[in-house]
């Protein structure tokens, strides 16, 4: 009997399988998000090797404050064309056959497109709209603008913003579809049935079930745009007009030394920003989860 109890707790406490099976997850989990996420909190407040609120204080100053509010409309405003185009996308896509090559193709593509950034975009767009470029040149060869004219494509609130667009409404259109498919054909047929007309279903039944997935896909865009740094690194080179290129500003300048903890405190205040956003997500998320279980 004894030896049963302690072969029982013995194998209680053997690790499974699945247990083992999660353990790269979670060193994968400390090492690029634990540990970083610690070494930016613990920096925020020392300045050498002393607890201080300098760093916390050099947030109040004028460019890091500018960087933040650029920062916060150039992302609410590609979130929010990013998520109405993407919707409307999204329920285009929806009327498609389930299994056709139309709804495949657009799906795989967005995929793609969702996930291309960086450098890369970067490059496109200047090869294509910037100053000399393709675009620029061959409107100026027909008589319009100047082979110049395409300096617009460097400014953080133009050129910046399309580009962003360009990986906004892709990822939209995927993370919505699901919600927009989740509608199911017979809530229509029961308005149409009570002499409701296709406004008031989208008014009174549709509406109030995609609001929280359109909300929570409207705040995963703004999070997305608002810590995006290659793309904006490579785009816009002079002032630091948004706050991930202050951060990188603090790490990189050879003109102002002993910066990196002040950087740490921003990309804390970020995490902050962040942080907010993505609770705020998961709240609507559970909410409209129920509308999805078929």
């Amino acid at each position: 009997m004894a030896d049963a109890q302690r072969g029982g707790a013995h194998r209680r406490l053997r690790p499974s399988g699945a247990l083992l099976g999660v353990v790269p997850f979670f060193a994968y989990v400390t090492i690029f998000l634990l540990i970083p996420t610690l070494v930016v909190l613990i920096g925020a407040f020392v300045s050498d090797g002393a607890i201080t609120l300098g760093n916390i204080n050099a947030l109040w100053e004028p460019a890091v404050v500018t960087a933040l509010w650029q920062s916060v409309f150039l992302s609410a405003v590609t979130s929010l064309i990013g998520a109405v185009v993407g919707a409307l996308l999204a329920y285009a896509l929806s009327t498609a056959r389930p299994d056709g090559t139309l709804k495949k193709l657009v799906t795989s593509l967005c995929g793609v497109l969702a996930q291309f950034g960086g450098v890369a975009l970067a490059f496109a767009f200047l090869a294509t709209f910037g100053a000399g470029a393709i675009v620029p040149t061959l409107l100026h060869e027909i008589g319009i603008g100047s082979g110049n004219s395409g300096l617009w494509i460097y400014e953080w609130n133009q050129g910046l913003l399309l580009v962003y667009l360009y990986f906004q409404i892709p990822l939209m259109l995927i993370v919505f579809l699901p919600a927009v498919e989740g509608l199911k054909p017979q809530w229509r047929e029961a308005t149409e049935t009570l002499g409701g007309s296709t406004l008031l279903y989208w008014r009174k039944v549709a509406g109030p079930i995609l609001m929280p997935s359109f909300i929570g896909a409207l705040l995963l865009l703004f999070t997305n745009a608002f810590s995006a740094y290659a793309t904006a690194a490579a785009l816009v080179s002079q002032g630091s007009p948004l706050l991930p290129l202050q951060i990188g500003g603090t790490f990189t300048s050879e003109v102002v030394l002993g910066q990196a903890n002040v950087g740490k405190a921003m990309a804390l205040e970020m995490m902050v920003v962040v942080g907010v956003v993505m609770v705020i997500y998961a709240i609507l998320d559970r909410r409209a989860s129920k509308w999805l279980v078929r």
